[in-house]
């Protein structure tokens, strides 16, 4: 019997490709920029709206403030995506030319292997919005602040922890420790925003 012949890198890639089902590397451009930007936009504004409720009672400053953070959020998310895409295209087709030019490059559609920065920002901005929208209308029909502070970190959680393992099924990751690592980040930040914006407002009499 010969002995079996070692497999070469691209051979086992396509072996693991069919025992799963799914290449899931081939997510990777649009899994990241949602699932990041989804985190991004649930945990930027549910900090801001928890520091904002920490010195000001009043729901009206709230909603205001938090959807001032979905906004600006949203914009700088798109910004960021489009551009840190576009220089990772620029740098990927800068490669091509090279490899081209050594008479090494492989044959087919290159451009359909390029990433498409258009879609990873719109993708970024939307998943953003569709996360800092969940703790605004969570707040936005409670009237003590007390209770409005702990509706907030409650649906921020339970929202935290879908996310984290819709994440990991998508991307074929373990479910617990992604979950885990979302929600816990979460409270963090959480909890870093509100105590310290409390101090500080206490500090200068903000607090009303």
């Amino acid at each position: 019997m010969d002995a079996p012949q070692a497999l070469q890198p691209n051979e086992t890639r396509i072996q693991v490709t069919d025992v799963n089902g799914f290449d899931y590397s081939l997510r990777g451009q649009w899994l990241r920029a949602a699932v990041l930007g989804a985190n991004d936009g649930l945990v930027s504004v549910a900090s801001l709206m928890m520091g904002v409720a920490s010195v000001k009672v009043d729901i009206k400053s709230l909603i205001v403030f938090g959807f001032a953070g979905l906004v600006a959020g949203a914009c700088s998310m798109a910004i960021g995506e489009y551009v840190s895409v576009c220089t990772q295209r620029d740098v990927e087709v800068a490669q091509m030319r090279r490899e081209k030019r050594k008479g090494t490059s492989e044959s087919g559609n290159d451009d359909e292997k390029l990433p498409n920065p258009v879609q990873a920002a719109a993708a970024s901005a939307l998943a953003f919005a569709v996360g800092a929208v969940i703790p605004l209308l969570a707040a936005a029909f409670i009237r003590q602040n007390k209770v409005r502070i702990a509706v907030v970190v409650v649906v921020a959680t339970v929202a935290l922890l879908v996310f984290g393992v819709v994440g990991a099924l998508l991307g074929g990751t373990p479910v617990a420790k992604s979950a885990a690592r979302v929600v816990v980040g979460g409270w963090m930040a959480m909890g870093a925003t509100f105590g310290l914006t409390k101090l500080i407002g206490s500090d200068h009499g903000m607090q009303n």
